[in-house]
C-alpha cells in the first residue's frame, strides 16, 4: 500500500531559526531530507508542509512539492495533519525536516509495519544503544515497549532505569548484555488515515506537557503505537552544532551503520 510522505518545516525554530534552509554541503537541509524520502520503495509521493514562503520557494526551486499550512500549529504533527486533509493516501508518513540522514529503508519499514499489523494506529522506529551519553541526554528520546512491540512510554529520561547497575556505579563495559541497553526513538511516524482523524480531536496530555513529546498525547488517549527495530542509527539536526556532525556523515558517504545516502552518492559522482 503506497504511502504519502509529508515533511513539516517551519522557519521560526527557537533553538535554530531557519533550520530547514541551513546549508548542508551546498544544499538546504530540507532538500537532503526530501531526496532521501523519494528513494523509499513504498512511498507514492513526497510533500513539504510549511507556513513560510521562504521555505516554499526553496522547495519549489529544487523541484519539490509544497502544501502551505496555517501559522498557528504547535507541532509538526499538527502541520502534517492539516496537509493530509488535501491528500487521499490511506497511509501518511511524518518525516521531520531536520533528518537529512534518514535511510529510505526506514520509511519502508514503517509502512510495512502498518500493512502487517492492522491493530496498530501508528508505527515508528527505535534503535539500540549502550552509549551512556545518549542514555542520559534529554535530546535522545528513549522508548520502552511491551512484548507485542507496542510502545509503553517515551521519555527524555533514562528508561528503563537499571537501578542495580546505577547504584553500583559499575563501568558500562561490565554490564551484562541483558542490562544497560536503552532504545532510542527515531522520530519518523506512520499514521493510518483513521488515526489522523482521531488524533486531530485529542487535547494535550499531562505527559506531553511535562516531557514536551507529542507522541505521549497519542499514548495517553489510547493509540497503539507499533515500534519497529532498525539497525540504522541516524540522528537529526537539533541545534547549529549538529550540522557539523551531519556534514561529516555525508562526507564519509554513510548514514547510520553504513548506508550510502543519495546525497553522498551525488557528491561521489560529482568528484568522478
Amino acid at each position: 500500500m503506497p504511502a504519502t510522505v509529508i515533511i513539516p518545516a517551519r522557519f521560526a525554530s527557537k533553538r535554530f531559526p531557519g533550520k530547514p534552509l541551513a546549508p548542508l554541503l551546498g544544499k538546504p537541509m530540507i532538500q537532503h531530507v526530501y531526496q532521501q524520502a523519494l528513494e523509499a520503495k513504498m512511498t507514492s509521493e513526497v510533500w513539504v508542509a510549511t507556513d513560510d514562503s521562504r521555505i516554499a520557494e526553496v522547495v519549489r526551486d529544487f523541484g519539490g512539492r509544497v502544501i502551505l499550512t496555517s501559522t498557528q500549529h504547535n507541532s509538526g504533527t499538527d502541520r502534517v495533519f492539516e496537509a493530509a486533509q488535501n491528500l487521499e493516501s490511506d497511509l501518511v508518513l511524518n518525516l521531520q525536516g531536520d533528518e537529512p540522514l534518514i535511510v529510505p529503508e526506514q520509511l519502508d519499514q514503517v509502512i510495512k509495519a502498518l500493512e502487517e499489523d492492522p491493530k496498530a494506529d501508528i508505527a515508528t522506529l527505535r534503535v539500540a544503544t549502550r552509549d551512556l551519553d545518549e542514555i542520559l541526554s534529554p535530546n535522545c528520546v528513549k522508548v520502552v515497549v511491551d512484548h507485542h512491540q507496542y510502545a509503553l512510554y517515551f521519555s527524555r529520561a533514562p528508561i528503563p532505569f537499571y537501578r542495580v547497575y546505577w547504584d553500583s556505579k559499575a563501568p558500562e563495559t561490565e554490564w551484562p548484555d541483558t542490562w544497560g541497553t536503552a532504545w532510542i526513538h527515531i522520530g519518523l511516524y506512520g499514521f493510518r488515515r483513521a488515526a489522523i482523524d482521531m488524533i486531530s480531536s485529542f487535547s494535550a496530555s499531562p505527559w506531553e506537557e511535562a516531557e514536551q513529546l507529542e507522541q505521549l498525547r497519542f499514548l495517553y488517549w489510547g493509540c497503539k503505537i507499533r515500534v519497529v527495530e532498525t539497525n540504522h542509527k541516524t540522528f537529526g539536526v537539533d541545534i547549529p552544532e549538529d550540522l557539523r556532525r551531519a556534514e561529516q556523515a555525508l562526507i564519509d558517504g554513510m548514514a547510520g551503520d553504513g548506508h550510502l545516502t543519495s546525497s553522498a552518492r551525488g557528491l561521489i559522482q560529482e568528484e568522478q
